[in-house]
């Protein structure tokens, strides 16, 4: 196939940056969206122009450094009625046609400084987990699995919430820019089982006291954020949170100082 890519190129967030029209030619439609680029890549290369930069580490759909916006969705999910919903790296360019014109963009959030093109720092996540995304759990020889019983509809929500792979485009599909489906998953999956129960009070507060002081927005329950998780996960999880947190705060737990 031939391909237009609009790419957004930006040297840094101190500098203004442009959308830029490249023609790819003899794309494969075996090829995954990031090979896409590496071949733009090598083509700016060779004319001696700098590559685009863009955040990516397994390409398999696992570690959630890949994405950016194609055709303004976030991953390009929900462009295609027949591809499940999945991260950049995963999705293959026989979703697209000859002659399609492709917009590529960064996400877009204020908690998401721009470091160059379509590279953005997302270290605001990792800081909400370190504000309580965690437990206390005794070092030694691992317990008897069946020691401690835990319902299976509890675990299966637990697990269904632990798949978040932390890409953040929840927060770039979001009007709002809001963090709340990534924040409620990291909750809620330690929350459920029997292991998170000390620190489930402390948890949940810290962790959205600290949403709060990285600048992500609020939640209006728009619904964006599920519908452009890779993993698809459900907003039934940002209910459970708040659940958690009208129950801590009337527990008297505060955040941290």
């Amino acid at each position: 196939m031939n391909l237009k890519l609009r790419v957004w190129r930006q040297r840094s967030a101190a500098e203004k940056g442009k959308m830029v029209t490249y023609q790819v030619a003899d794309v494969s439609p075996d090829m995954s969206f990031l090979e896409m680029l590496d071949v733009l890549n090598e083509q700016l290369i060779l004319d001696g122009e700098d590559p685009v930069s863009f955040d990516h580490d397994c390409r398999e759909g696992i570690c959630g450094s890949c994405g950016v916006m194609i055709n303004g969705r976030a991953h390009g999910n929900g462009l295609f009625d027949s591809h499940p919903q999945t991260a950049t790296c995963q999705l293959h360019m026989r979703s697209f046609k000859d002659g399609d014109t492709i917009d590529v963009e960064p996400w877009r959030a204020t908690a998401f400084p721009l470091i160059k093109d379509l590279a953005v720092d997302r270290s605001a996540l990792d800081r909400i987990i370190q504000a309580g995304g965690y437990i206390s759990a005794p070092t030694g020889t691992a317990p008897e699995a069946h020691s401690i019983l835990v319902a299976k509809k509890d675990s299966d929500a637990a697990f269904d919430a632990a798949t978040c792979i932390g890409c953040g485009a929840c927060v770039a599909a979001c009007p709002n820019a809001s963090s709340m489906l990534f924040t409620s998953s990291k909750v809620v999956h330690l929350g459920l089982m029997p292991q998170g129960q000390p620190e489930r009070d402390d948890r949940v507060v810290n962790m959205i006291h600290q949403q709060d002081l990285e600048g992500f927005g609020g939640c209006t329950n728009i619904g964006e954020c599920s519908a452009s998780c890779p993993k698809g996960i459900s907003m039934e999880n940002i209910s459970r949170l708040n659940h958690d947190l009208l129950g801590a705060l009337r527990a008297g737990a505060r955040p941290k100082s």
